[in-house]
């Protein structure tokens, strides 16, 4: 049998019971798109084991949300690609669905969970899905179960959200050890080899069909041209799928993470791990990544530090650039899930920034800038600025944003824009439609970031920021080497 997934990763979307006469379970793939070191694909297989019934594995791609596009699309049926290969042998029957127009998914998962004992699917704590599990959840006629694969340690683990990173490193110092025995399975598939074999229902099949399978292994990129999504946002060079992820993962781990916490900063220094789409669309798992570093370091609990203090390094016992590493994967990314599961109402607003930070942009709301530009302008990449217009132009080409220019991105649109909401509601519109690891916690928490959020007030008082911290291009081009990323994308 497989290992039961932690009970505290596990929560009921629902009030309805097991059903005891049922034909299969349906895993409702909608944020975990992985079939490795799954919690969700796990607990759907132990379920199904328990019960002695087939499983179903759906994972739908809606048109209708806000921002699809020919990139996101394509980056999550090249993940469907890498799932119909991998299910494929297996007595799991795979039903990869691409909604051909707004709404025609309608009745998809009720159909399938007619005849389930319950249907089981992803905790995700932003965008639209907590409100699409919701609404599923009241209607359906089984149980539903949310399965937590976010992160290393369960967003349950703590009952409150932390302003800084270091008040929530303290606490993860504290908490994650007792969790760092119970990560999921490598190859869930592998357990599943004794479940009884499924099948689709024929007519849910015909009225819903599967995507092509011939097309999934081609690569067709006319699944997602011809839909109405927003085909202006193009589909990227970047590959999506768990199998790109995993590969990006071992060319980091092997070739690149003793130069992080040297070069991660320098946009051409090619340090960074770039895994970030894998993991927000869920095709690659953070357990999977810690591991392989983890791995790489020889590492073992006993080598973790007795005095959680909330250092940045240190408490791993690892080296300086896979602490640094980590620090980023499991500190920063969850402190931004931890937020969005605790403030599911607020996380992506300017009321939620803190106090201190409101109040000192505040006082600064009527100060005069620099310079200012529109939402047209700032899309464009139409500034005076080249670095700006570099990075701006790199994420509506790529996709992608090196990761310390989105800091100054974001600070120089606070700079430019006529107020701090207007600049918060320009920073989320061009990261949610450009970026492939838009729409995630870990995206809105770098945005508010830049207005203050998990930071602190700093000096001198300057005007527009107050005293929210602040950056400059002149001062980033001082201190990196930015004049070839500028003749690229500028």
């Amino acid at each position: 049998m497989i290992p039961a997934t932690p009970k505290i990763r596990v929560t009921a979307g629902n009030d309805a019971p097991l059903r005891a006469d049922a034909d299969h379970v349906v895993y409702w793939m909608i944020a975990a798109r992985r079939t490795r070191w799954s919690f969700g694909l796990q607990h759907a297989i132990s379920q199904a084991q328990g019960l002695g019934l087939p499983l179903i594995v759906l994972e739908p791609l809606r048109v209708g949300y806000r921002h699809a596009s020919a990139r996101l699309h394509a980056f999550v049926v090249d993940g469907m690609a890498d799932q119909a290969a991998r299910f494929d042998g297996t007595p799991v029957a795979y039903h990869p669905y691409l909604e051909p127009e707004d709404g025609a998914d309608k009745g998809l998962l009720a159909a399938l969970a007619e005849r389930a004992a319950l249907v089981v699917t992803d905790e995700f704590p932003c965008f639209f899905l907590p409100r699409m599990v919701r609404a599923a959840a009241s209607k359906l006629p089984c149980r539903l179960e949310l399965v937590d694969g976010n992160g290393l340690m369960p967003l349950r683990a703590s009952d409150r959200w932390f302003p800084t990173a270091y008040a929530f490193r303290r606490h993860l110092q504290k908490e994650l050890p007792r969790h760092l025995d119970a990560f999921p399975l490598a190859d869930p598939l592998s357990a599943a080899r004794g479940l009884p074999k499924a099948t689709v229902p024929a007519d849910v099949a015909k009225r819903w069909p599967a995507v092509d399978a011939r097309a999934l292994a081609e690569r067709d990129r006319a699944l997602v041209t011809a839909l109405p999504i927003d085909q202006d946002v193009g589909v990227a060079e970047l590959v999506g799928g768990e199998g790109a992820g995993r590969e990006a993962m071992t060319a980091f781990v092997k070739a690149k993470l003793r130069r992080y916490s040297e070069d991660r900063n320098e946009p051409d220094g090619d340090a960074t791990s770039g895994l970030s789409p894998y993991l927000h669309f869920g095709q690659v798992s953070a357990h999977e990544v810690a591991r392989a570093v983890m791995d790489a370091e020889g590492w073992h609990e006993s080598k973790l530090s007795s005095d959680p203090k909330g250092a940045r390094a240190g408490w791993w016992g690892m080296s300086e650039p896979a602490e640094a590493f980590l620090d980023q994967l499991v500190t920063w990314r969850e402190l931004g899930y931890g937020f969005c599961h605790h403030r599911p109402d607020d996380y992506d607003t300017y009321a939620s920034l803190p106090d201190w930070a409101r109040e000192t942009l505040g006082e600064h709301a009527t100060d005069e800038r620099p310079w200012l530009y529109d939402l047209d302008a700032l899309e464009g990449g139409d500034t005076h600025d080249e670095l700006w217009n570099a990075a701006q132009n790199q994420l509506r080409a790529t996709g992608t944003m090196h990761n310390y220019l989105r800091m100054l991105w974001g600070k120089k649109i606070l700079h430019w824009t006529k107020s701090p909401e207007v600049a918060l509601d320009i920073m989320i519109t061009l990261n949610d439609r450009y970026a492939l690891d838009g729409r995630d916690p870990n995206s809105y928490s770098g945005m508010l970031w830049c207005l203050g959020r998990f930071d602190r007030p700093w000096g001198p008082e300057r005007e527009v920021f107050g005293k929210i911290r602040y950056m400059t291009s002149d001062n980033t081009a001082r201190k990196l080497h930015v004049k070839d990323f500028v003749k690229r994308w500028a």
